[in-house]
C-alpha cells in the first residue's frame, strides 16, 4: 500500500486540535484563572504588535506612491 498524507489522515478530525484563542472584548474575567489572563495578555500584545506592523506596512506604500506621483 502507498502511503501518503491523504491515506495517513483519512478524518480531519484526527489531526491536532489548535487550541482555542477566541478572545472577547469586554468578556467576563471573573471566572479566568491568572494563567488565562496572562495567556490573554500575551494574545492581545501579539495583535497590537501585528497591527502596528500591518500600519507601518500600509504607511510606507502609502509614502512611496505619494514620491513616485508627486509632481515636481
Amino acid at each position: 500500500m502507498d502511503w501518503t498524507a491523504e491515506t495517513m489522515v483519512s478524518d480531519p478530525d484526527d489531526l491536532p486540535k489548535k487550541p482555542k484563542t477566541d478572545i472577547v472584548i469586554g468578556q467576563d474575567l471573573s471566572a479566568m484563572s491568572e494563567f488565562e489572563l496572562l495567556a490573554r495578555i500575551d494574545t492581545l500584545e501579539g495583535e497590537i504588535h501585528r497591527s502596528r506592523e500591518a500600519i507601518k506596512a500600509r504607511q510606507a506604500t502609502k509614502a512611496a506612491a505619494d514620491s513616485f506621483f508627486k509632481k515636481s
